[in-house]
């Protein structure tokens, strides 16, 4: 139902269309784009979607611009309720011209919520009213730090998708640049100046995203513990405490609810 809502949205010619649902089992959208912007917002659960220049983890609360003609896969995990805007390509020059995980206000919420609704085209006067309100909200909403950047250097992208595919890897950097043949030196001042992180740095994030991924999808604490390599759990809970505010099991609870997940 919600791909069909999604499908309409999409192909009208409106300044301004929407569509909200949901659905239980973990969905897969392969990479697309599309013409007009979209906002992609979060509800209840979590997403993640691909672009090519890094993986964005969208929890309650919380949205995704994407940019017209952005390329882009979506992922949901666990139970997903959320909704999408999409914008015409014209109205999107003040808008963010690259991809960028957004919080979403309650007067954000509650207008792209009244925009779903729309059965049949309203007044123009309301539908262009709202749709400067939404416009305002996506322009001037603070961004949210949910997001990990992908190096683009071919040897240093190797070790990045290597990593993504099994986090809990446990090479030294030094074991890194050996496998994919670049200098330590060179891979450690190269990760900084195409992701803004270091490479601990960078690691360390792509374990928590993965880890907001599990606990969605309903795993435990100490499994995902575990499985990210970590064998200190309660090492692990303080670090994702320290990055998001709450520990693992109270973050997953309040993603469940609909709250806003601090980060």
């Amino acid at each position: 139902m919600l791909r069909e809502k999604l499908q309409r949205a999409i192909q009208g010619d409106a300044l301004l269309a929407a569509a909200a649902g949901g659905h239980g089992p973990a969905r897969v959208t392969p990479r697309h784009h599309h013409a007009k912007g979209q906002l992609l917002g979060c509800g209840r659960g979590l997403i993640t979607v691909g672009t090519g220049a890094g993986n964005w983890c969208v929890p309650a609360a919380h949205a995704v611009w994407l940019p017209p003609h952005h390329p882009h896969s979506v992922q949901s995990h666990g139970d997903y309720q959320g909704w999408s805007l999409y914008v015409a390509e014209a109205a999107c020059a003040g808008l963010p011209a690259t991809p960028r995980i957004i919080r979403v206000s309650p007067l954000l919420q509650a207008a792209a919520l009244r925009a779903a609704e729309w059965k049949q085209a309203p007044p123009e006067g309301a539908r262009a009213h709202l749709a400067a309100v939404i416009l305002d909200e996506i322009a001037h909403a603070p961004a949210a730090p949910f997001g990990l950047p992908m190096p683009q250097d071919a040897r240093l992208l190797r070790i990045a998708q290597a990593l993504a595919a099994d986090p809990a890897a446990r090479q030294r950097m030094e074991d890194w640049a050996a496998w994919a043949g670049i200098a330590p030196r060179s891979l450690s001042r190269r990760f900084v100046q195409e992701t803004g992180f270091s490479f601990t740095e960078w690691v360390q994030r792509l374990r928590l995203m993965r880890a907001l991924e599990r606990l969605a999808e309903g795993a435990s604490v100490t499994s995902v513990a575990l499985d990210l390599g970590y064998s200190n759990v309660s090492f692990f809970i303080a670090l994702f405490r320290r990055s998001f505010g709450r520990t693992p099991h109270a973050y997953h609870g309040a993603a469940q609810a609909g709250e806003e997940a601090p980060g």
